[in-house]
């Protein structure tokens, strides 16, 4: 029916891609191939011309052995093989065809891998992070209301009071006295009340978010003016000192 052969893994090709079967399993297979000397379960292969074969059963411990000659020419080079006899090809042909589909049915199938409890993760994790943005955005609008409150505020006083009186009408000696107290250094204060004067000359500022907007002075490598927390400190102070 069949002879049994070492046959060179060189004259032997197969109809199954290789792409089939992966590489890390070929890979494993091939160093067991080489530590233990030889395939286990003999290739079943058929002639197809002279010195040459193709695999009727064992195309993936072929893959194995020939990944295993190219790791290891000598060792590799010869692999177990029952060469059928032609006569004899159809029937083999069928127990092989057999032989695979029991094997098929008998092997266990794996289960998928469960993913609903990492999507309900991944969900819960996009809650929390939207929540936390959300929070975040709430507290900076409420910042953002609370300045404007106090400059609409102050700028709704009786001018003869407030600072924006201040900026419009006094003058730039004063006012550094006035933006000293407020915290500014004695040479940024100074810029600043310059700009001031020099700003106010233009046009008149017709509110304190003006003078933000317009009060820029070169302060070392960049430009400094009068930032909006800096301006709610500027009204905290002016407010509780009496400035004579």
């Amino acid at each position: 029916m069949f002879d049994f052969a070492l046959v060179d893994v060189k004259s032997i090709t197969s109809n199954i891609p290789r792409s089939n079967f992966a590489d890390a399993e070929l890979e494993n297979l091939a160093d067991m191939i080489l530590e233990s000397g030889g395939i286990i379960r003999p290739l079943v292969l058929k002639v197809t011309g002279e010195e040459s074969y193709t695999v009727v059963e064992g195309d993936r411990e072929y893959y194995a052995a020939a990944r295993a000659q190219e790791k290891n020419a000598r060792q590799g080079e010869m692999v177990n093989a029952f060469v059928i006899s032609p006569k004899n090809e159809e029937t083999i042909l069928k127990q092989a065809t057999a032989l695979r589909g029991a094997e098929t049915i008998d092997r266990p199938v794996k289960p998928l891998p469960d993913t609903t409890n990492v999507e309900s993760r991944i969900a819960n994790l996009e809650l929390r992070l939207e929540k936390q943005f959300n929070e975040l955005r709430t507290e900076q609008i409420q910042e953002k209301q609370k300045i404007e409150a106090k400059f609409k505020e102050f700028d709704t006083q009786s001018k003869e009071s407030s600072p924006l009186e201040v900026f419009n009408t006094l003058s730039s000696p004063a006012l550094v006295l006035r933006l000293r107290s407020a915290g500014f250094t004695d040479k940024l204060a100074v810029q600043l009340a310059e700009s001031v004067a020099k700003e106010r000359d233009k046009r008149e500022f017709d509110s304190l978010k003006d003078v933000i907007a317009r009060v820029k002075v070169k302060y070392g490598k960049r430009d400094q003016g009068i930032s909006s927390d800096k301006m709610v400190a500027i009204i905290d102070t002016w407010s509780q000192i009496s400035f004579s």
